[in-house]
């Protein structure tokens, strides 16, 4: 079986595949096997030597995996189908959502997921051609976002040596998605917390000189359960800022080659899988299976390494019999 993404849901699906005495190629494309173990999820909370390990425990089982491959550029996925009797899909959320506000594009804006692999990439290798380097040592940084990913960036801005970091969030703090425990360490480390706060533009020439932000107040909930922020009007105020890092989560982001393979996506971009048939992590392309965070949404690494083994207990139960 072919494998796309060596983050979480496939490196489950090829662990399952091996000891079920079925050989599999892991493709990604970067240069160490983890996905955002590795290159999203900052050192001080997980070692990165744990996943190396795992990679070589995997390839004693006879995992292969094949790095720095793009697939649809360095490798197309029609050759995948030709190569493999099955492929799994397990290529994550990797798109950054945005706030749709005026000043994102300002310099000094930096989202999310690149500004965490540049400092991850300060320890583990150097950063290589056309790659970011975002240092924040001694700037006034202001973190948009109350999720884990959030609270991820104002504990790297602290440990860079930022002068100060704040954490504007627009609901209150019984409400915020993040981890209790991530908002304390954050909080424990120096980052000042702004509270029912919504951004509604980053302020600057040439550059990143503030945040303007205005109160809010938690109103009826909406569509998914949750109580929506209203603004209170007048309450708008400016934070200076010689940084931002927005933080507000991530989306899938389907590659051009699903329509030519004949993988269908929601409207969402989530790839639509079998939820009910004999195999419930299939495609529309019958060859092809998905799990993880690009079927469900940004979602816990548990929930992936779920998928990405059931996926493939199915597929090997169906080919033993």
């Amino acid at each position: 079986m072919g494998i796309v993404g060596a983050g979480p849901a496939g490196l489950a699906a090829a662990d399952v595949l091996a000891r079920n005495g079925v050989r599999s190629v892991v493709f990604d494309s970067y240069p160490e096997i983890g996905g955002l173990l590795t290159f999203g999820i900052p050192p001080f909370k997980l070692d990165k030597e744990v996943v190396r390990r795992r990679r070589q425990i995997m390839e004693g089982m006879g995992i292969r995996f094949e790095l720095n491959t793009k697939i649809g550029e360095d490798k197309s996925f029609e050759s995948m189908l030709d190569e493999f009797d099955a492929v799994f899909l397990g290529m994550g959320t990797y798109s950054s959502v945005t706030g749709g506000f005026p000043g994102e594009d300002l310099a000094g804006v930096h989202e999310a997921l690149p500004y965490l692999v540049s400092s991850i990439n300060r320890e583990i290798r150097p950063n290589g051609p056309g790659e970011a380097d975002i240092d924040l040592r001694g700037k006034n940084v202001v973190v948009l976002g109350g999720g884990d990913t959030g609270m991820d960036c104002n504990r790297t801005a602290i440990r860079q040596g930022a002068a100060s970091v704040t954490c504007a969030y627009r609901r209150d703090e019984v409400n915020m998605p993040g981890s209790r425990r991530e908002v304390a360490n954050s909080k424990e480390e120096g980052v000042v917390f702004l509270f029912n706060q919504q951004p509604l533009e980053i302020l600057g020439g040439d550059h990143v000189t503030g945040v303007k932000l205005i109160e809010t107040e938690l109103g009826e909930p909406g569509p998914d359960g949750r109580r929506r922020p209203e603004p209170v009007e007048g309450s708008e105020h400016v934070v200076p800022a010689d940084a931002v890092i927005v933080a507000f989560g991530f989306r899938p982001n389907p590659p051009a080659w699903f329509a030519d393979s004949g993988i269908a996506t929601l409207q969402n971009g989530r790839v639509r899988v079998d939820s009910i048939g004999e195999f419930p992590y299939q495609t529309t392309n019958p060859k092809v299976f998905a799990g993880g965070d690009m079927v469900r949404g940004s979602d816990l690494v548990v929930t992936a390494v779920f998928e990405g083994r059931e996926a493939c207990l199915l597929y090997t139960s169906d080919a033993a019999d």
